[in-house]
Protein backbone atom coordinates (compact mmCIF):
# COMPACT_ATOMS: atom_id res chain seq x y z
CA UNK A 1 0.00 0.00 0.00
CA UNK A 2 1.00 3.61 -0.43
CA UNK A 3 2.63 5.34 2.52
CA UNK A 4 0.21 6.08 5.32
CA UNK A 5 -2.31 3.32 4.56
CA UNK A 6 -2.84 0.01 6.32
CA UNK A 7 -0.59 -2.84 5.20
CA UNK A 8 -0.74 -6.54 6.06
CA UNK A 9 1.50 -9.49 6.75
CA UNK A 10 0.34 -12.50 4.79
CA UNK A 11 1.13 -16.09 3.93
CA UNK A 12 0.82 -17.71 0.53
CA UNK A 13 -2.77 -18.82 1.11
CA UNK A 14 -3.90 -15.20 1.65
CA UNK A 15 -3.03 -13.81 -1.77
CA UNK A 16 -6.70 -13.19 -2.57
CA UNK A 17 -7.07 -11.10 0.57
CA UNK A 18 -3.96 -9.12 -0.37
CA UNK A 19 -5.33 -8.50 -3.87
CA UNK A 20 -8.55 -7.13 -2.44
CA UNK A 21 -6.61 -4.97 -0.03
CA UNK A 22 -4.47 -3.55 -2.81
CA UNK A 23 -7.56 -2.70 -4.83
CA UNK A 24 -9.04 -0.92 -1.82
CA UNK A 25 -5.79 0.93 -1.23
CA UNK A 26 -5.67 2.16 -4.84
CA UNK A 27 -9.23 3.43 -4.60
CA UNK A 28 -8.48 5.25 -1.33
CA UNK A 29 -5.34 6.98 -2.54
CA UNK A 30 -6.86 7.98 -5.87
CA UNK A 31 -10.28 9.31 -5.11
CA UNK A 32 -11.59 9.01 -1.54
CA UNK A 33 -12.52 12.37 -0.09
CA UNK A 34 -10.36 13.10 2.99
CA UNK A 35 -13.17 15.12 4.57
CA UNK A 36 -15.82 12.40 4.40
CA UNK A 37 -16.93 11.12 7.77
CA UNK A 38 -14.86 13.57 9.83
CA UNK A 39 -16.29 16.37 12.00
CA UNK A 40 -14.35 19.60 11.51
CA UNK A 41 -12.49 21.19 14.40
CA UNK A 42 -13.76 24.52 15.75
CA UNK A 43 -10.95 26.47 17.38
CA UNK A 44 -11.98 27.85 20.82
CA UNK A 45 -9.83 30.89 20.09
CA UNK A 46 -12.14 31.77 17.17
CA UNK A 47 -15.13 31.17 19.41
CA UNK A 48 -13.73 33.70 21.87
CA UNK A 49 -13.20 36.29 19.14
CA UNK A 50 -16.79 35.87 17.99
CA UNK A 51 -18.03 36.21 21.57
CA UNK A 52 -16.53 39.67 21.76
CA UNK A 53 -18.57 40.78 18.74
CA UNK A 54 -21.73 38.92 19.80
CA UNK A 55 -21.74 40.91 23.03
CA UNK A 56 -22.45 44.14 21.12
CA UNK A 57 -24.57 42.71 18.28
CA UNK A 58 -28.35 42.58 18.04
CA UNK A 59 -31.08 41.06 15.90
CA UNK A 60 -30.27 38.94 12.86
CA UNK A 61 -26.58 39.83 12.98
CA UNK A 62 -26.31 38.45 16.50
CA UNK A 63 -28.20 35.29 15.53
CA UNK A 64 -25.86 34.72 12.57
CA UNK A 65 -22.77 35.26 14.71
CA UNK A 66 -24.09 32.76 17.25
CA UNK A 67 -24.52 30.22 14.44
CA UNK A 68 -20.98 30.90 13.23
CA UNK A 69 -19.56 29.85 16.61
CA UNK A 70 -20.21 26.24 15.65
CA UNK A 71 -18.59 26.46 12.19
CA UNK A 72 -15.02 25.39 11.54
CA UNK A 73 -12.40 27.56 9.90
CA UNK A 74 -8.77 26.82 9.06
CA UNK A 75 -5.96 27.95 11.32
CA UNK A 76 -3.05 29.95 9.91
CA UNK A 77 0.46 29.00 11.00
CA UNK A 78 1.96 32.32 9.94
CA UNK A 79 4.83 32.59 12.43
CA UNK A 80 7.56 30.31 13.74
CA UNK A 81 6.17 30.79 17.25
CA UNK A 82 3.07 28.78 16.30
CA UNK A 83 5.00 25.64 15.36
CA UNK A 84 7.03 25.10 18.51
CA UNK A 85 6.64 21.52 19.80
CA UNK A 86 5.31 21.49 23.35
CA UNK A 87 3.37 24.76 23.08
CA UNK A 88 -0.17 23.64 23.91
CA UNK A 89 -1.97 26.98 23.59
CA UNK A 90 -4.97 27.16 21.21
CA UNK A 91 -2.88 29.53 19.08
CA UNK A 92 -0.29 26.83 18.31
CA UNK A 93 -0.24 23.80 16.02
CA UNK A 94 0.42 21.42 18.95
CA UNK A 95 -2.37 22.90 21.04
CA UNK A 96 -4.95 22.75 18.24
CA UNK A 97 -4.08 19.18 17.28
CA UNK A 98 -4.14 18.11 20.93
CA UNK A 99 -7.62 19.57 21.40
CA UNK A 100 -8.82 17.91 18.18
CA UNK A 101 -7.38 14.56 19.28
CA UNK A 102 -9.33 14.76 22.54
CA UNK A 103 -12.65 14.95 20.66
CA UNK A 104 -14.72 11.82 20.16
CA UNK A 105 -14.23 11.11 17.33
CA UNK A 106 -11.07 13.16 16.69
CA UNK A 107 -11.87 16.26 14.64
CA UNK A 108 -10.27 17.04 11.28
CA UNK A 109 -7.94 20.04 11.45
CA UNK A 110 -7.05 22.25 8.46
CA UNK A 111 -3.79 24.16 8.87
CA UNK A 112 -2.51 26.90 6.57
CA UNK A 113 1.27 26.67 6.13
CA UNK A 114 2.30 30.27 5.53
CA UNK A 115 5.78 31.56 6.36
CA UNK A 116 7.97 31.41 3.24
CA UNK A 117 10.94 33.76 3.02
CA UNK A 118 9.91 36.99 1.26
CA UNK A 119 6.27 35.97 1.69
CA UNK A 120 3.53 37.88 -0.14
CA UNK A 121 5.98 39.45 -2.60
CA UNK A 122 3.36 41.23 -4.73
CA UNK A 123 1.59 42.87 -1.80
CA UNK A 124 2.54 44.37 1.51
CA UNK A 125 -0.23 43.67 4.01
CA UNK A 126 0.89 40.11 4.80
CA UNK A 127 4.68 40.31 4.46
CA UNK A 128 6.23 37.70 6.72
CA UNK A 129 8.89 37.35 9.37
CA UNK A 130 11.44 35.29 7.40
CA UNK A 131 13.49 37.35 4.97
CA UNK A 132 16.04 36.65 2.30
CA UNK A 133 17.68 39.96 3.22
CA UNK A 134 16.32 41.62 6.38
CA UNK A 135 16.27 45.37 6.88
CA UNK A 136 17.47 46.86 10.15
CA UNK A 137 13.89 47.05 11.44
CA UNK A 138 13.25 43.35 10.75
CA UNK A 139 11.21 43.86 7.58
CA UNK A 140 12.28 42.24 4.33
CA UNK A 141 14.31 43.96 1.65
CA UNK A 142 12.44 42.71 -1.41
CA UNK A 143 14.78 44.57 -3.78
CA UNK A 144 17.87 42.60 -2.77
CA UNK A 145 18.94 39.69 -4.93
CA UNK A 146 21.07 36.70 -4.01
CA UNK A 147 20.29 33.06 -3.34
CA UNK A 148 18.28 33.56 -0.12
CA UNK A 149 20.35 30.85 1.56
CA UNK A 150 19.93 32.40 5.01
CA UNK A 151 16.15 32.74 4.67
CA UNK A 152 15.70 29.25 3.19
CA UNK A 153 17.74 27.69 6.01
CA UNK A 154 15.65 29.55 8.59
CA UNK A 155 12.42 28.37 6.92
CA UNK A 156 13.58 24.75 6.75
CA UNK A 157 15.12 24.46 10.23
CA UNK A 158 12.90 26.73 12.32
CA UNK A 159 9.52 26.47 10.64
CA UNK A 160 8.93 23.40 8.45
CA UNK A 161 11.05 20.91 10.42
CA UNK A 162 9.39 21.71 13.79
CA UNK A 163 5.97 21.62 12.11
CA UNK A 164 6.80 18.24 10.59
CA UNK A 165 7.64 16.90 14.06
CA UNK A 166 4.26 18.06 15.35
CA UNK A 167 2.42 16.57 12.36
CA UNK A 168 4.27 13.29 12.87
CA UNK A 169 3.33 13.25 16.56
CA UNK A 170 -0.38 13.46 15.73
CA UNK A 171 -0.28 11.35 12.57
CA UNK A 172 -3.00 8.69 12.74
CA UNK A 173 -4.52 10.34 15.81
CA UNK A 174 -6.03 13.37 14.08
CA UNK A 175 -7.10 13.79 10.41
CA UNK A 176 -4.83 16.58 9.16
CA UNK A 177 -5.22 18.77 6.05
CA UNK A 178 -2.40 21.14 5.08
CA UNK A 179 -2.73 24.09 2.67
CA UNK A 180 0.69 25.14 1.39
CA UNK A 181 1.73 28.79 1.16
CA UNK A 182 -1.23 30.82 -0.22
CA UNK A 183 -0.41 33.07 -3.22
CA UNK A 184 3.24 31.99 -3.39
CA UNK A 185 3.30 29.67 -6.40
CA UNK A 186 0.83 31.93 -8.28
CA UNK A 187 3.22 34.85 -7.66
CA UNK A 188 6.12 32.77 -8.93
CA UNK A 189 4.14 31.91 -12.05
CA UNK A 190 2.68 35.29 -13.01
CA UNK A 191 4.41 38.14 -11.18
CA UNK A 192 8.05 37.80 -12.17
CA UNK A 193 7.81 41.22 -13.81
CA UNK A 194 7.50 42.62 -10.29
CA UNK A 195 11.11 42.81 -9.07
CA UNK A 196 9.95 41.91 -5.55
CA UNK A 197 8.77 38.54 -6.93
CA UNK A 198 11.06 38.05 -9.91
CA UNK A 199 14.42 38.71 -8.29
CA UNK A 200 16.76 35.79 -7.72
CA UNK A 201 16.26 35.70 -3.95
CA UNK A 202 12.46 35.46 -3.95
CA UNK A 203 12.50 33.00 -6.85
CA UNK A 204 14.93 30.77 -4.93
CA UNK A 205 12.88 31.02 -1.74
CA UNK A 206 9.65 29.96 -3.41
CA UNK A 207 11.02 27.35 -5.81
CA UNK A 208 13.02 25.64 -3.02
CA UNK A 209 10.76 26.32 -0.06
CA UNK A 210 7.50 24.96 -1.48
CA UNK A 211 8.85 21.52 -2.51
CA UNK A 212 10.76 21.23 0.77
CA UNK A 213 7.54 21.90 2.70
CA UNK A 214 5.51 19.40 0.66
CA UNK A 215 8.12 16.64 0.74
CA UNK A 216 8.98 17.05 4.43
CA UNK A 217 5.36 17.18 5.63
CA UNK A 218 4.36 14.29 3.38
CA UNK A 219 7.22 12.19 4.76
CA UNK A 220 6.27 13.14 8.34
CA UNK A 221 2.72 11.85 7.86
CA UNK A 222 1.63 10.04 4.73
CA UNK A 223 -1.96 10.20 5.96
CA UNK A 224 -1.99 14.00 5.98
CA UNK A 225 -3.72 15.52 2.94
CA UNK A 226 -1.83 18.31 1.18
CA UNK A 227 -3.21 20.99 -1.13
CA UNK A 228 -1.02 23.64 -2.78
CA UNK A 229 -2.61 27.05 -3.18
CA UNK A 230 -3.71 28.07 -6.69
CA UNK A 231 -5.03 31.62 -6.10
CA UNK A 232 -8.37 32.14 -7.89
CA UNK A 233 -9.94 32.49 -11.30
CA UNK A 234 -9.60 36.26 -11.40
CA UNK A 235 -5.84 35.84 -11.10
CA UNK A 236 -4.87 32.64 -12.91
CA UNK A 237 -7.96 31.99 -15.03
CA UNK A 238 -6.46 33.07 -18.37
CA UNK A 239 -5.23 30.13 -20.42
CA UNK A 240 -1.64 31.40 -20.57
CA UNK A 241 -1.55 31.96 -16.80
CA UNK A 242 -2.93 28.48 -16.17
CA UNK A 243 -0.33 26.92 -18.41
CA UNK A 244 2.55 28.80 -16.76
CA UNK A 245 1.25 27.79 -13.34
CA UNK A 246 0.99 24.13 -14.40
CA UNK A 247 4.53 24.22 -15.78
CA UNK A 248 5.84 25.74 -12.54
CA UNK A 249 4.20 22.94 -10.55
CA UNK A 250 5.57 20.36 -12.96
CA UNK A 251 9.06 21.73 -12.41
CA UNK A 252 8.74 21.35 -8.63
CA UNK A 253 8.07 17.61 -9.02
CA UNK A 254 5.55 17.44 -6.17
CA UNK A 255 2.35 16.37 -7.92
CA UNK A 256 2.63 12.82 -6.53
CA UNK A 257 2.69 14.20 -2.96
CA UNK A 258 -0.35 16.47 -3.14
CA UNK A 259 -4.07 15.81 -3.52
CA UNK A 260 -4.67 19.02 -5.42
CA UNK A 261 -5.23 22.71 -4.87
CA UNK A 262 -6.95 25.28 -2.72
CA UNK A 263 -8.64 28.21 -4.46
CA UNK A 264 -10.09 31.59 -3.49
CA UNK A 265 -8.15 31.59 -0.21
CA UNK A 266 -8.78 34.91 1.56
CA UNK A 267 -10.57 36.24 -1.52
CA UNK A 268 -14.11 37.06 -2.56
CA UNK A 269 -14.53 35.47 -6.00
CA UNK A 270 -18.06 34.15 -6.70
CA UNK A 271 -18.67 30.43 -6.38
CA UNK A 272 -21.17 30.44 -9.25
CA UNK A 273 -22.40 27.45 -11.23
CA UNK A 274 -20.18 25.10 -13.24
CA UNK A 275 -20.60 25.15 -17.01
CA UNK A 276 -20.86 21.92 -19.05
CA UNK A 277 -17.37 22.33 -20.51
CA UNK A 278 -14.34 24.58 -20.41
CA UNK A 279 -14.42 27.98 -22.14
CA UNK A 280 -18.21 27.67 -22.41
CA UNK A 281 -18.90 31.40 -22.07
CA UNK A 282 -16.15 32.94 -24.21
CA UNK A 283 -16.72 34.79 -27.49
CA UNK A 284 -20.19 35.83 -26.34
CA UNK A 285 -21.45 32.26 -26.28
CA UNK A 286 -24.22 30.93 -23.98
CA UNK A 287 -24.64 34.28 -22.28
CA UNK A 288 -28.15 33.39 -21.09
CA UNK A 289 -26.81 30.31 -19.29
CA UNK A 290 -26.65 31.05 -15.53
CA UNK A 291 -23.17 29.51 -15.42
CA UNK A 292 -21.97 32.46 -17.53
CA UNK A 293 -23.00 35.10 -14.96
CA UNK A 294 -19.93 37.31 -14.75
CA UNK A 295 -20.00 39.88 -11.94
CA UNK A 296 -16.25 40.48 -12.32
CA UNK A 297 -16.51 41.03 -16.09
CA UNK A 298 -13.76 38.51 -16.83
CA UNK A 299 -15.20 36.96 -19.98
CA UNK A 300 -14.72 40.22 -21.86
CA UNK A 301 -11.01 39.90 -21.00
CA UNK A 302 -11.04 36.40 -22.50
CA UNK A 303 -10.88 34.75 -19.07
CA UNK A 304 -13.20 31.71 -18.87
CA UNK A 305 -12.92 31.48 -15.07
CA UNK A 306 -15.85 33.77 -14.33
CA UNK A 307 -16.53 31.81 -11.14
CA UNK A 308 -14.58 29.37 -8.97
CA UNK A 309 -16.48 26.31 -10.20
CA UNK A 310 -15.44 27.09 -13.75
CA UNK A 311 -11.95 27.96 -12.58
CA UNK A 312 -11.26 24.55 -11.04
CA UNK A 313 -12.40 22.87 -14.25
CA UNK A 314 -10.06 25.05 -16.32
CA UNK A 315 -7.17 24.44 -13.91
CA UNK A 316 -7.80 20.69 -13.86
CA UNK A 317 -7.66 20.56 -17.68
CA UNK A 318 -4.41 22.54 -17.75
CA UNK A 319 -2.78 20.33 -15.11
CA UNK A 320 -3.66 17.15 -16.95
CA UNK A 321 -2.24 18.63 -20.14
CA UNK A 322 1.18 19.24 -18.60
CA UNK A 323 1.27 16.46 -15.98
CA UNK A 324 -0.33 13.36 -17.53
CA UNK A 325 -1.90 11.07 -14.95
CA UNK A 326 -2.30 13.85 -12.37
CA UNK A 327 -5.97 14.37 -11.54
CA UNK A 328 -6.14 17.15 -8.94
CA UNK A 329 -8.94 17.66 -6.42
CA UNK A 330 -9.91 21.01 -4.97
CA UNK A 331 -11.05 22.85 -1.88
CA UNK A 332 -12.67 26.28 -2.31
CA UNK A 333 -12.74 29.03 0.30
CA UNK A 334 -16.37 30.14 0.73
CA UNK A 335 -15.82 32.06 3.95
CA UNK A 336 -16.54 35.50 2.47
CA UNK A 337 -18.07 35.12 -1.00
CA UNK A 338 -21.75 35.07 -0.02
CA UNK A 339 -22.33 38.27 -2.04
CA UNK A 340 -21.14 38.27 -5.65
CA UNK A 341 -21.48 41.82 -6.99
CA UNK A 342 -20.33 44.14 -4.23
CA UNK A 343 -17.04 45.32 -5.79
CA UNK A 344 -16.49 48.08 -8.30
CA UNK A 345 -13.25 46.33 -9.29
CA UNK A 346 -12.67 42.63 -8.63
CA UNK A 347 -8.91 43.20 -8.50
CA UNK A 348 -9.59 44.64 -5.02
CA UNK A 349 -9.13 42.09 -2.25
CA UNK A 350 -8.75 43.96 1.03
CA UNK A 351 -11.61 44.17 3.58
CA UNK A 352 -14.27 44.45 0.90
CA UNK A 353 -17.31 46.55 1.76
CA UNK A 354 -20.64 44.76 1.35
CA UNK A 355 -19.19 41.24 1.45
CA UNK A 356 -21.00 38.43 3.22
CA UNK A 357 -20.19 35.06 4.70
CA UNK A 358 -20.63 32.28 2.15
CA UNK A 359 -21.60 28.63 2.21
CA UNK A 360 -20.89 26.62 5.34
CA UNK A 361 -18.06 24.08 5.10
CA UNK A 362 -19.42 21.01 3.36
CA UNK A 363 -18.50 18.06 1.17
CA UNK A 364 -21.86 18.48 -0.57
CA UNK A 365 -20.27 20.21 -3.54
CA UNK A 366 -21.38 20.51 -7.14
CA UNK A 367 -18.49 18.51 -8.61
CA UNK A 368 -16.74 15.21 -8.01
CA UNK A 369 -13.35 16.96 -8.23
CA UNK A 370 -14.21 19.45 -5.46
CA UNK A 371 -13.57 17.80 -2.10
CA UNK A 372 -15.10 20.54 0.02
CA UNK A 373 -16.19 24.10 0.47
CA UNK A 374 -14.29 25.42 3.51
CA UNK A 375 -13.74 28.61 5.46
CA UNK A 376 -9.99 28.91 4.89
CA UNK A 377 -9.60 32.61 5.66
CA UNK A 378 -11.12 33.15 9.10
CA UNK A 379 -14.17 35.41 8.66
CA UNK A 380 -13.68 38.47 10.84
CA UNK A 381 -9.90 38.68 10.62
CA UNK A 382 -8.64 41.72 8.73
CA UNK A 383 -7.04 41.44 5.28
CA UNK A 384 -4.79 44.40 5.98
CA UNK A 385 -4.63 47.80 7.61
CA UNK A 386 -5.77 51.21 6.49
CA UNK A 387 -3.06 53.86 6.32
CA UNK A 388 -4.07 54.95 9.80
CA UNK A 389 -4.68 52.25 12.39
CA UNK A 390 -7.68 52.28 14.76
CA UNK A 391 -5.43 53.69 17.52
CA UNK A 392 -4.50 56.67 15.33
CA UNK A 393 -0.92 55.61 14.51
CA UNK A 394 0.39 54.98 11.00
CA UNK A 395 0.39 51.42 9.68
CA UNK A 396 3.85 50.40 8.49
CA UNK A 397 2.35 47.55 6.46
CA UNK A 398 -0.21 49.62 4.61
CA UNK A 399 -0.93 48.26 1.14
CA UNK A 400 -2.57 50.60 -1.38
CA UNK A 401 -5.17 47.92 -2.11
CA UNK A 402 -6.42 48.39 1.47
CA UNK A 403 -7.27 51.96 0.52
CA UNK A 404 -9.24 50.96 -2.59
CA UNK A 405 -12.70 52.29 -3.30
CA UNK A 406 -14.11 48.90 -2.28
CA UNK A 407 -12.25 48.64 1.03
CA UNK A 408 -13.74 49.36 4.44
CA UNK A 409 -12.14 52.53 5.77
CA UNK A 410 -11.89 54.33 2.44
CA UNK A 411 -15.17 56.20 2.95
CA UNK A 412 -15.93 58.83 5.56
CA UNK A 413 -17.67 57.48 8.63
CA UNK A 414 -16.11 54.04 8.36
CA UNK A 415 -13.71 52.72 11.01
CA UNK A 416 -10.01 52.23 10.36
CA UNK A 417 -8.92 48.65 9.66
CA UNK A 418 -6.37 46.81 11.84
CA UNK A 419 -3.35 44.88 10.57
CA UNK A 420 -3.81 41.62 8.68
CA UNK A 421 -4.97 38.72 10.84
CA UNK A 422 -6.31 40.97 13.61
CA UNK A 423 -9.95 40.75 14.66
CA UNK A 424 -12.09 43.39 12.89
CA UNK A 425 -15.40 43.81 14.71
CA UNK A 426 -16.97 46.10 12.10
CA UNK A 427 -16.14 43.66 9.31
CA UNK A 428 -17.50 40.52 11.01
CA UNK A 429 -20.82 42.24 11.70
CA UNK A 430 -21.03 43.30 8.06
CA UNK A 431 -20.21 39.75 6.92
CA UNK A 432 -22.92 38.41 9.21
CA UNK A 433 -25.47 40.99 8.02
CA UNK A 434 -24.88 39.89 4.42
CA UNK A 435 -24.45 36.16 5.06
CA UNK A 436 -25.63 33.51 2.62
CA UNK A 437 -24.45 30.37 4.39
CA UNK A 438 -26.43 27.67 2.71
CA UNK A 439 -27.61 25.17 2.09
CA UNK A 440 -24.80 23.95 -0.13
CA UNK A 441 -25.89 23.13 -3.68
CA UNK A 442 -26.60 19.43 -4.32
CA UNK A 443 -24.24 17.65 -6.70
CA UNK A 444 -26.68 17.42 -9.62
CA UNK A 445 -28.12 19.74 -10.66
CA UNK A 446 -26.56 22.56 -8.65
CA UNK A 447 -29.00 25.04 -7.14
CA UNK A 448 -27.15 27.93 -5.49
CA UNK A 449 -28.60 31.34 -4.81
CA UNK A 450 -30.00 33.05 -7.91
CA UNK A 451 -27.07 34.13 -10.08
CA UNK A 452 -26.34 37.68 -10.99
CA UNK A 453 -27.78 38.77 -14.33
CA UNK A 454 -25.55 37.55 -17.15
CA UNK A 455 -23.16 39.99 -18.70
CA UNK A 456 -23.97 41.33 -22.15
CA UNK A 457 -22.44 39.22 -24.91
CA UNK A 458 -18.73 39.84 -25.05
CA UNK A 459 -17.19 40.51 -28.46
CA UNK A 460 -14.79 37.99 -29.87
CA UNK A 461 -11.28 38.83 -28.72
CA UNK A 462 -9.25 40.62 -31.36
CA UNK A 463 -6.38 38.63 -32.82
CA UNK A 464 -3.12 39.30 -31.02
CA UNK A 465 -0.78 41.49 -33.04
CA UNK A 466 2.65 40.22 -34.01
CA UNK A 467 5.33 40.05 -31.33
CA UNK A 468 6.48 43.44 -30.13
CA UNK A 469 3.61 45.44 -31.63
CA UNK A 470 1.33 45.76 -28.62
CA UNK A 471 0.72 49.50 -28.33
CA UNK A 472 -1.83 49.63 -25.53
CA UNK A 473 -2.66 47.20 -22.71
CA UNK A 474 -0.83 43.88 -22.96
CA UNK A 475 -0.68 40.71 -20.89
CA UNK A 476 2.41 38.62 -20.05
CA UNK A 477 4.77 41.07 -21.78
CA UNK A 478 8.52 41.34 -21.70
CA UNK A 479 10.29 44.69 -21.33
CA UNK A 480 9.98 45.31 -25.09
CA UNK A 481 6.22 44.72 -25.09
CA UNK A 482 6.41 41.33 -26.72
CA UNK A 483 3.09 40.30 -25.23
CA UNK A 484 1.13 37.10 -25.01
CA UNK A 485 -2.03 39.05 -25.82
CA UNK A 486 -3.11 42.66 -26.34
CA UNK A 487 -6.31 43.96 -24.82
CA UNK A 488 -7.99 46.52 -27.07
CA UNK A 489 -11.44 46.27 -25.58
CA UNK A 490 -13.26 49.49 -24.63
CA UNK A 491 -12.29 50.79 -21.22
CA UNK A 492 -8.72 49.41 -21.20
CA UNK A 493 -7.13 52.07 -23.44
CA UNK A 494 -5.43 54.09 -20.72
CA UNK A 495 -2.56 53.28 -18.40
CA UNK A 496 -4.74 53.75 -15.32
CA UNK A 497 -7.41 51.35 -16.61
CA UNK A 498 -4.90 48.84 -17.94
CA UNK A 499 -3.08 48.51 -14.61
CA UNK A 500 -6.27 48.83 -12.58
CA UNK A 501 -9.67 47.53 -13.68
CA UNK A 502 -8.23 45.51 -16.57
CA UNK A 503 -5.51 43.86 -14.46
CA UNK A 504 -7.47 41.24 -12.54
CA UNK A 505 -4.83 38.66 -13.45
CA UNK A 506 -1.96 40.84 -12.13
CA UNK A 507 -0.17 40.34 -15.45
CA UNK A 508 -0.94 43.52 -17.38
CA UNK A 509 1.63 45.96 -18.80
CA UNK A 510 0.97 49.37 -20.29
CA UNK A 511 2.79 49.63 -23.59
CA UNK A 512 1.90 53.24 -24.34
CA UNK A 513 -0.06 54.80 -27.14
CA UNK A 514 -3.73 54.19 -27.61
CA UNK A 515 -5.94 51.59 -29.17
CA UNK A 516 -6.32 51.71 -32.97
CA UNK A 517 -9.76 53.25 -32.66
CA UNK A 518 -11.22 55.40 -29.91
CA UNK A 519 -13.19 53.50 -27.31
CA UNK A 520 -16.25 54.77 -25.50
CA UNK A 521 -15.84 55.35 -21.77
CA UNK A 522 -16.91 52.49 -19.52
CA UNK A 523 -20.54 52.66 -18.45
CA UNK A 524 -21.10 54.47 -15.16
CA UNK A 525 -21.91 52.32 -12.12
CA UNK A 526 -25.60 51.90 -11.42
CA UNK A 527 -27.09 54.64 -9.27
CA UNK A 528 -27.03 53.99 -5.54
CA UNK A 529 -30.22 52.56 -4.10
CA UNK A 530 -31.42 54.51 -1.12
CA UNK A 531 -34.29 52.23 -0.18
CA UNK A 532 -33.26 48.75 0.93
CA UNK A 533 -34.56 46.28 -1.64
CA UNK A 534 -32.27 43.36 -0.83
CA UNK A 535 -30.13 43.32 2.32
CA UNK A 536 -26.62 42.40 1.26
CA UNK A 537 -26.66 44.21 -2.09
CA UNK A 538 -27.76 47.74 -1.08
CA UNK A 539 -24.51 49.54 -0.15
CA UNK A 540 -25.93 52.10 2.26
CA UNK A 541 -27.88 49.39 4.02
CA UNK A 542 -24.68 47.42 4.47
CA UNK A 543 -23.05 50.45 6.11
CA UNK A 544 -26.08 51.01 8.31
CA UNK A 545 -26.34 47.36 9.30
CA UNK A 546 -22.72 47.22 10.40
CA UNK A 547 -22.94 50.59 12.13
CA UNK A 548 -26.04 49.67 14.10
CA UNK A 549 -24.99 46.04 14.61
CA UNK A 550 -28.34 44.98 13.27
CA UNK A 551 -30.08 43.64 10.19
CA UNK A 552 -31.74 46.24 7.90
CA UNK A 553 -35.02 44.93 6.47
CA UNK A 554 -36.31 45.55 2.94
CA UNK A 555 -38.06 48.88 2.68
CA UNK A 556 -35.85 50.66 5.18
CA UNK A 557 -34.80 54.24 4.46
CA UNK A 558 -31.05 53.73 4.23
CA UNK A 559 -30.19 57.44 3.95
CA UNK A 560 -32.07 58.15 7.14
CA UNK A 561 -30.44 55.24 8.94
CA UNK A 562 -26.93 56.29 7.98
CA UNK A 563 -27.58 59.94 8.84
CA UNK A 564 -29.07 59.16 12.25
CA UNK A 565 -26.76 56.36 13.34
CA UNK A 566 -23.47 56.47 11.46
Amino acid sequence: CAQGYWCICWTSHKLIMLSLLLILCIVNTASSNPFDGHPLFVNPDYDAELNGSIATATGQVKETLLNMQHISSAYWLDTKAKVQPGDMSPKSASGILSLAAAMNPPNLVTLIVYDLPNRDCHAKASNGEICCTPNSDGTCNYDAGGDCSQGITDYKNNYITPLAKIVSQFCGKVPIVLVIEPDSLPNLATNKADPHCGNSATTAAYSQGIPFAVNTLSQACGQATIYVDAAHGGWLGWSNNLDVFAQELQGLNISSKIRGFSTNVANYQPLGIACPQVQWCLNGQHQTDPCCADPCRLEGQYNPANNEHNYVNELSASMQKFIPGFTPYFIIDTGRNGVTNMRQDCANWCNIRGAGVGLRPSTNTSSSIIDAYLWLKTPGESDGCTQQLPNGTQCTRFDSFCGSEDSIGSQSGEPRAPVAGTWFDYQIKMLAANAHMGPSPPPSPPSPSPPAPPSPPAPSPPPSPPSGTCHACGYNCDENCNCGRCNEKPGCDSEQACLGACNSGHNAKWCGGSTPSPSPPPPPPPPAQHICTDPGTTPKCNVCAACCHSFIPPGADCDKCVKENC
